[in-house]
């Protein structure tokens, strides 16, 4: 993709599904890549080894270590926010203290890591968090603080973009639909249901959604920020 031989990328959360097709093909287009894992030791290794690009251990819940892992990564051309969880079922027997840490992860570190990649980031820096097509529409009960993290990303972008804008730095969010990795296997129990409400009925795939945060991070998509990129199979139609 134009312009993103040579630069420098940071993905948080990248050693699996969406997270490892985005190191891949930034790797593949040229760029430089650090990621972050926090569980998957062995998965981050294993692509780390086979793409070239270096594995770094951190939680994105740790705010503090979180920041200290974007500073230490040293300035990047390049910052996608990846990390993520899920917490559905009845609002009313959810578990709170696990509705807390799909926030800090989903909400609160992304904004910390983008503030903190954009004080060292230079003019033409990209930003792109990656959303859920959930934060437009919710087709099915249980989604309630999941979607609501979804949805903070769609201000947060705007307003940083707005806030960042003056340097050239765009900031996006690309929002998924049902995509097949182990969170949300094209052949799971849910997938029929799902595919009942799609347009195009079948999972979408990882590298789907990689092509187009490459877009995004490439000279080409210069113009293109504050802005939502659904890529959900008309999930959300």
């Amino acid at each position: 993709m134009a312009g993103i031989a040579g630069k420098k990328a940071l993905v948080i959360g990248g050693s699996r599904g969406i997270g490892a097709a985005i190191v891949t093909r930034l790797a593949a287009d040229g760029a430089q890549v650090n990621f972050t894992y926090a569980g998957s030791r062995e998965a981050a290794e294993a692509l780390a080894l086979e793409t070239g690009t270096t594995a770094i251990r951190s939680d994105a819940a740790d705010r503090d270590g979180l920041i200290k892992t974007v500073r230490d990564a040293g300035p990047a051309d390049i910052m996608v926010f990846n990390a993520g969880l899920l917490v559905a079922g009845d609002p009313l027997e959810l578990d709170a203290d696990a509705v807390d840490r799909m926030i800090d992860v989903n909400v609160r570190a992304p904004y910390h890591a983008a503030v903190e990649a954009a004080r060292t980031m230079p003019e033409g820096g990209r930003i792109v968090f990656i959303g859920s097509v959930n934060g437009d529409s919710i087709p099915f009960p249980g989604l309630a603080a999941y979607s609501m993290t979804k949805s903070a990303l769609q201000g947060m972008a705007r307003g940083l973009a707005r806030d960042f804008g003056p340097r050239e730095i765009t900031v996006n969010v690309v929002q998924p639909g049902p995509t097949d990795t182990d969170m949300n296997p094209a052949d799971g129990p849910m997938a029929e249901m799902m595919h009942g409400v799609m347009a195009i009925k079948r999972h979408g795939t990882a590298m789907e959604v990689a092509s187009l945060v490459s877009y995004l991070v490439s000279a080409d998509a210069r113009g293109i920020t504050g802005a939502m990129h659904t890529i959900d199979g008309g999930f959300g139609a």
